[in-house]
């Protein structure tokens, strides 16, 4: 445009920067400021509104928050940049802060909010906010909806999503594609399979990420077989399976025992779609084996793997060698683990479990000395149920609940009633050195036993029960939950790190096999 002799305008250089932005080049959109800035032009609050785009867009927050202050009067464009910039990169506390001195936030700023709170994890806060959104009238788009939806998922609170659903019929986005995604996964973390069933079928669009998603949860709710019956029908609507897409798939397999299934689709990912397996992909195989019981195979595999494992891998592997009893190749496996240094106490947990389960004491109290000499603690297990739209949260041990009178009578009451038709705890799982009936009463009071007895006092009969464990769910808890669902007459659908367990008339979806 130059060599024509035509010089940019503000205008111009405006665009110009924009296009960088929306192409995240950095070094481009440096060099047009610098530029400009060397020709003499003189900068007016819609450049600058544009440079602080480019910069947050690009990461450089610093830089935008430079040009940011030099700004005379700050329209929507450079206050949702600089809030949506900081939120991008985790820094909640710095866009907080402008989101409320900004006058009047508009429907693209709440959503940039409410995004960077789900990114970063905080869900309680995203869906918070989304809430206040709506107090304040606040027009809804597709990107606010979906984000608050994934806020419900990662929570797993249904009766919020269902209300959030409703919003969303009501502002006429239903029919939206990120909604829909949104709604299918919600659901399914929810524990509520048919009904993400129900709207993927409804959906009158679909793309990978909604065939992905309906993978995925049906993996996680244990139902292998409709997991790979999804997978052909999405090869038939001609979408191409993505490396999600194939976690989905090797989760699934490995949940219901499909060892030569998940053979088959980790072997097609590189040789019939290109896709060169992650980590990920290559714990999910590790995990298939592992649980069907070939620990030598498993072992063999991760020596022969490209990529160097990690802890993933190893812990997958020692988790193995627990379910299975092998402590000679726990050890072996624990060796490596310690050699890498990590900061993660969940492995040592896991060895020392497995230490424990097998009664040498003295190799659990090794593995703790080291875990206090690393500075390393457990991880807290704890259990949380929603009633009446409001999340209860229970920890292993101890009930410091209103109702936790009530919540104790409840416990004695299911255990007697268990006992009388044949429960006996299994002891095992508790992995402290301590006298029968003190591991006995421990036991009673793990975090989920204790959130299914809040819940079967807080709800009407036949309600079914749900709760979200933090770790994966106890041996113990697992066989009592079992007795309970048929004691009770209700369905007790229980989500814990690993998947989703539906107790119902005395049986588990996982059929054992988890």
């Amino acid at each position: 445009m130059e060599c024509e002799g035509v010089m940019p305008d503000k205008f111009t250089f405006a665009t110009v920067v924009k296009a960088c932005a929306s192409l995240a080049a950095l070094d481009r959109g440096k060099q047009v400021h610098g530029h400009c800035l060397g020709a003499g032009f003189e900068l007016d609050d819609v450049a600058r509104s544009a440079l602080v785009d480019m910069y947050a867009k690009c990461g450089y927050i610093e830089d935008a928050r430079k040009v940011f202050e030099k700004i005379t009067e700050r329209n929507a464009i450079s206050w949702t940049a600089m809030i949506a910039g900081y939120a991008r990169i985790g820094r909640l506390d710095d866009a907080w802060m402008l989101f409320r001195q900004m006058p009047k936030p508009d429907t693209v700023t709440w959503t940039a909010m409410i995004v960077g709170y789900v990114q970063m994890g905080n869900d309680a806060d995203a869906l918070k906010l989304f809430y206040q959104m709506l107090k304040e009238g606040v027009k809804l788009d597709h990107f606010a909806l979906s984000s608050a939806l994934g806020a419900c998922a990662g929570l797993a609170v249904l009766e919020n999503g269902r209300q959030v659903h409703a919003s969303a019929v009501e502002a006429g986005f239903e029919s939206s594609l990120f909604v829909g995604n949104a709604l299918v996964d919600m659901y399914s973390k929810c524990g509520i399979i048919e009904d993400a069933l129900e709207v993927f079928g409804k959906m009158r669009v679909r793309d990978v990420v909604s065939w992905t998603a309906m993978i995925v949860g049906c993996a996680q709710h244990g139902r292998g077989k409709v997991t790979l019956q999804f997978f052909e029908q999405m090869l038939i609507a001609g979408l191409k399976p993505n490396n999600i897409t194939f976690v989905g798939l090797l989760y699934a397999c490995s949940h219901a025992g499909l060892v030569d299934e998940g053979r088959h689709y980790f072997n097609s990912m590189s040789l019939e779609y290109g896709i060169s397996p992650t980590i990920e992909h290559y714990t999910c195989m590790l995990d298939l084996l592992g649980r069907a019981g070939f620990l030598d195979e498993a072992e063999e595999f991760i020596n022969n793997m490209p990529v160097k494992p990690d802890a993933t891998i190893w812990g997958a592997m020692l988790g193995a060698c627990r379910v299975h009893g092998n402590i000679d190749m726990a050890q072996r496996t624990a060796e490596r683990l310690v050699q890498l240094q990590m900061e993660d106490s969940s492995t040592f947990v896991l060895l020392s479990n497995t230490y424990a389960a097998a009664g040498r004491w003295d190799d659990v109290a090794k593995v703790r000395k080291l875990m206090i000499g690393r500075e390393l603690r457990k991880q807290p297990g704890c259990s949380w149920i929603e009633v009446k739209a409001k999340t209860h949260v229970f920890h292993a041990g101890e009930i410091s609940h209103p109702q936790k009178e009530e919540i104790h009578v409840m416990l004695e009451w299911l255990a007697a009633q268990m006992k009388a038709v044949g429960y006996v705890p299994d002891t095992n799982f508790v992995l402290h050195d301590m006298e029968e009936h003190k591991k006995e009463h421990h036991i009673s009071y793990h975090s989920e036993k204790v959130a299914v007895a809040f819940g079967l006092i807080s709800t009407f009969p036949g309600t079914t029960i749900r709760v979200v464990k933090n770790l994966r769910v106890c041996g113990d808890c697992h066989t009592a939950l079992k007795f309970i669902c048929k004691i009770v007459g209700r369905e007790i659908v229980a989500r814990d790190a690993n998947r989703f367990h539906h107790f119902k008339d005395g049986q588990c979806s996982c059929q054992d096999y988890w």
